[in-house]
């Protein structure tokens, strides 16, 4: 592949964004910040994709910000604006009613590690590891990583991660809830596609609602997240795809939902 900063492919419906800018490690320079948006909003806006990955090349996934941009140009509004590129690609990624993976098949270093934290189901390989990577700059950790770290992991152990900048190795990325699958490397772009397709091919307003309603679970009270589950449940009920599915359990053979 060539090293510009991204690889689109459309494997059945789901969208697999390579980054493969590896001259940087696939940093995020503007160029890949740039890439990576224009893709989430091809994912976004496309009725046909239902399931997203980001993933990296060869043993990176991504290195982190790009320390070069960020010695340069130090004034506070050059700053807001790198952040604000930085920033419209996580709003967007959790905004979004499809599912997100992110697949870690090597390195993910500083904001490499926050971009994983974007996925709704996280896979990384065996041999993958994470790093905090700020405090080693002396840069505050940014790309949402102090909201969504804690949120993982619990704040006792983000607080560790973030602080002493320590590694972690895939397996016990998954013993703290870091991960939620490890992959061997040696299958881990099959086993991601493979993933990728079963998330694609769910009942694809059922399953937009329901990582909807999780993103927001922690902001409701019971009252509220019960009212908005009776509303998501009035809805689904109303798809092809439940009735689809109902009939399927009838016949005993699996559904093929159709996403409406």
């Amino acid at each position: 592949m060539s090293d510009k900063p991204t690889v689109l492919e459309q494997y059945d419906r789901a969208l697999i964004v390579t980054m493969n800018q590896l001259s940087n490690r696939n940093a995020l320079d503007g160029a890949m910040k740039d890439a990576l948006f224009e893709a989430a909003q091809l994912f976004c806006s496309d009725a046909a994709l239902h399931c997203l990955v980001i993933t990296g090349t060869d043993n990176i996934f991504c290195a982190g910000g790009d320390l070069r941009n960020m010695s340069g140009d130090r004034r506070t509004v050059a700053v807001r604006e790198r952040m604000a590129r930085t920033h419209r690609i996580t709003k967007l990624l959790s905004s979004c009613e499809k599912p997100v993976i992110t697949a870690v098949n090597g390195a993910a270093v500083g904001a490499g590690l926050s971009l994983a934290l974007l996925g709704d189901i996280i896979v990384a390989a065996d041999d993958a590891f994470f790093v905090s990577g700020f405090s080693k700059v002396g840069v505050f950790p940014d790309g949402g990583i102090v909201y969504n770290l804690p949120r993982a992991v619990g704040l006792v152990r983000a607080k560790d991660i973030l602080l002493t900048n320590r590694r972690i190795d895939a397996h016990e990325a998954l013993a703290i809830g870091l991960v939620s699958r490890v992959l061997p490397k040696m299958q881990f772009n099959a086993s991601v596609r493979e993933l990728a397709t079963q998330i694609a091919n769910g009942p694809a307003i059922s399953l937009g609602l329901t990582k909807n309603l999780l993103n927001a679970s922690h902001r409701d009270n019971l009252d509220d997240f019960l009212t908005k589950e009776s509303l998501a449940q009035a809805v689904v009920f109303g798809t092809d795809d439940f009735a689809e599915g109902n009939l399927a359990f009838a016949e005993k053979r699996e559904p093929k939902f159709s996403g409406k």
